[in-house]
């Protein structure tokens, strides 16, 4: 049996981004923009690190995994939310569902991880420069990138199944415009503030210690900085480091408030828009942020574009 919208009873609906919203069709236009200057700025920014060698230092092959995983990212929600409304429909299968959260949770939890460990490469670049090679060997960058992926996607594997497994009562309507943990939970006609407080206790790990070690790596760095009496090394360190605290910002703050913070005290409304920081927002901003006032990047895309017009 179908429902009236074309739905089978398995089937979520996911209510989309705000919900109710008279000009929604603009809004929704705005982000496949955005979706689209991310894919450009992370598509261009992993195609110079890769093709010009003086970008093949461990800082950039971390930036290229944050463009890659930004790539990814955006593209888990943002498509199926475009298809949806462009197609006046709603529906999610329960698998699809599944796929997203999965997707979602391995690519968040990978950039938590990743961002520390880019704190982590620039506290040895600026604190024990002397090393720095030795310290932050290819294999040691290599070991980065695969803690980061693996250990997001372990903890999204467990919380997929165990967020999936949760029956659902009444209506399938998801308030949200994909399938983010918090709101599928709502929909359960189990008691699931248990889970919710395990929920809290794994963003502990993916989001206040890394924040913290992030702060820690930082306020080292600083004080290294403010020693240094090359007024141009101190200006480019903290160029750098300026650049990846307004990525940390950007991303751990709104995360930090939906994972965290009680699910009763915040709207829907207020969860998706703090979701859009770090789903859409975020990814379109990090190669904007990282490249414009960097020079060395600046410099490799005037070396590509120089050679193509030869």
């Amino acid at each position: 049996m179908e429902r009236n919208n074309g739905t089978f009873p398995t089937d979520f609906i996911l209510l989309g981004l705000f919900p109710g919203l008279q000009h929604a069709s603009l809004l929704v236009y705005s982000i496949l923009l955005v979706y689209l200057i991310a894919l450009m700025g992370n598509s261009i920014l992993i195609l110079l690190i890769w093709v010009d060698v003086r970008l093949h230092i461990p800082m950039y092959f971390l930036l290229r995994q944050l463009s890659l995983i930004d790539l990814v990212y955006i593209s888990s929600s943002v498509p199926k939310m475009i298809i949806n409304h462009s197609l006046g429909k709603q529906s999610i299968s329960r698998i699809g569902c599944g796929v997203q959260l999965f997707f979602c949770l391995t690519l968040g939890g990978a950039e938590c991880l990743l961002l520390t460990l880019m704190s982590y490469d620039r506290f040895v670049a600026i604190c024990n420069p002397l090393r720095y090679t030795i310290i932050m060997s290819p294999e040691v960058c290599w070991l980065m990138a695969v803690v980061s992926w693996f250990g997001g996607a372990l903890n999204a594997v467990i919380q997929t199944i165990y967020t999936m497994h949760f029956p659902v009562c009444g209506l399938r309507e998801i308030n949200h415009f994909f399938c983010e943990m918090p709101a599928i939970l709502k929909l359960s006609c189990e008691d699931t503030s248990d889970y919710e407080m395990v929920v809290s206790m794994v963003s502990i790990v993916f989001i206040i210690i890394p924040f913290t070690l992030i702060m820690a790596s930082y306020a080292r760095i600083f004080s290294a900085v403010l020693r240094m009496n090359s007024p141009r090394g101190r200006s480019k360190a903290l160029t750098t480091c300026f650049s990846h605290l307004t990525v940390v910002s950007l991303y751990l703050g709104p995360g930090i408030v939906v994972y965290m913070v009680p699910g009763s005290s915040h709207t829907p409304e207020l969860d998706q828009g703090l979701s859009m920081f770090y789903t859409i927002l975020t990814p379109m901003l990090n190669p904007l942020i990282y490249s414009l006032r960097n020079k060395e990047v600046l410099g490799a895309l005037r070396r590509v574009l120089g050679r193509n017009m030869i």
